[in-house]
């Protein structure tokens, strides 16, 4: 099955936008790219429960791609269950968010970065020339916007930081953070790259959701 017309993926990008910046109380930032902070879009209670699922099922993180630098992505990940209850009702709150059909979403991760881990510069959205994408494409194609959601507060580090869009933004606990993977056209956007500092003191924990052009798996 083939991509979207990018058109497709422009109108598809235009609407989340759109959706979003209608929301009250929501910040759509001063930068080159799509990017939203909605503050408190998770309880502390609900944040917490989030935490104990990674801490169950934590695995060391891995990448699509191969690289040869070992301190690429130190963090560590898992997918959280939709059979959970709490798992289910957020993405249900995300879907409602974005206006995202639940349909084209992949599954949660959640990510934990114990002091020192990090991850460096990357896209969310994928490149097609890599070995990785024939696959990706037949389970759904490009990824479009991407959501994620801090769990808690570290004492210091581990802020998201985008470079080439001038913006770095500091975990807070409940704290919503999302931003559309492609431009203006559908295609790619180079601008969106982003990395995980490293945490310097303290623990991070987070949630994210990636969505897809096309009904995931």
């Amino acid at each position: 099955m083939s991509e979207l017309p990018a058109l497709d993926r422009a109108a598809l990008g235009a609407a989340v936008r759109d959706r979003l910046a209608a929301v009250p109380g929501i910040f759509h930032m001063p930068a080159p790219i799509d990017i939203f902070l909605l503050r408190n879009f998770l309880s502390g209670e609900e944040c917490a429960g989030l935490i104990a699922l990674i801490d169950a099922d934590r695995q060391p993180s891995t990448l699509f791609a191969p690289d040869r630098d070992p301190a690429f992505r130190t963090s560590e990940s898992c997918n959280l269950k939709r059979s959970e209850p709490l798992v289910h009702a957020i993405e249900q709150r995300l879907s409602t968010l974005t206006g995202i059909d639940p349909a084209y979403g992949e599954t949660v991760q959640g990510q934990r970065y114990a002091p020192g881990q990090q991850f460096k510069p990357h896209h969310d959205f994928f490149h097609t020339d890599q070995p990785y994408w024939p696959h990706q494409e037949k389970i759904g194609g490009q990824r479009t916007w991407t959501a994620m959601i801090f769990l808690n507060q570290p004492e210091t580090g581990g802020q998201t930081d985008f470079p080439e869009a001038g913006i770095r933004v500091t975990p807070r606990t409940g704290n919503l953070l999302a931003w559309n993977n492609l431009d203006a056209l559908g295609e790619p956007e180079l601008r969106t790259l982003h990395q995980g500092l490293p945490v310097e003191a303290g623990m991070k924990y987070v949630i994210t959701k990636w969505f897809r052009e096309r009904p995931w798996g």
